[in-house]
């Protein structure tokens, strides 16, 4: 083990890069994602502080998963400090074939979006029981 002290640093927010004209008003970030895999399913976690579950947009068209969190301006007074600037989250994902893109679940629970991308039967692992004779 180390004797180095590991410094924590902070995550800055990564806003969203255009490589187009962009036909979207306002500030939008990249959210920061995990994903992760398990027998069962592809599980995506992505923090979006500030969004309600009413603000999300989750859309799955031509294998292309698409999340969209509007966060609703607040009145706070007069600023005098500001590190957060208040911005909605957008994110595209490519589709694996493997994924069952009729049973995606998404759930938010304290700004952290959780979506469960379950595999298709044919793309889960199994078994193949050897035959004796």
């Amino acid at each position: 083990m180390s004797d180095k002290k590991q410094e924590m640093e902070p995550i800055l927010k990564k806003e969203l890069e255009h490589n187009a004209e962009v036909t979207r008003a306002g500030l939008y970030y990249e959210p920061p994602v995990d994903i992760y895999e398990t027998q069962e399913a592809l599980h995506l976690v992505a923090d979006m502080p500030g969004v309600p579950a009413e603000g999300l947009e989750i859309d799955v068209r031509e294998g292309v998963l698409t999340l969209i969190g509007r966060q609703e301006p607040q009145d706070e007074g007069h600023i005098q400090y500001r590190e957060y600037r208040p911005g909605s989250f957008y994110r595209r994902f490519a589709l694996a074939e493997t994924i069952d893109q009729e049973r995606i679940e998404a759930r938010m629970v304290h700004g952290v979006l959780s979506v469960v991308l379950p595999k298709m039967e044919r793309a889960k692992p199994r078994k193949i029981k050897v035959a004796t004779t």
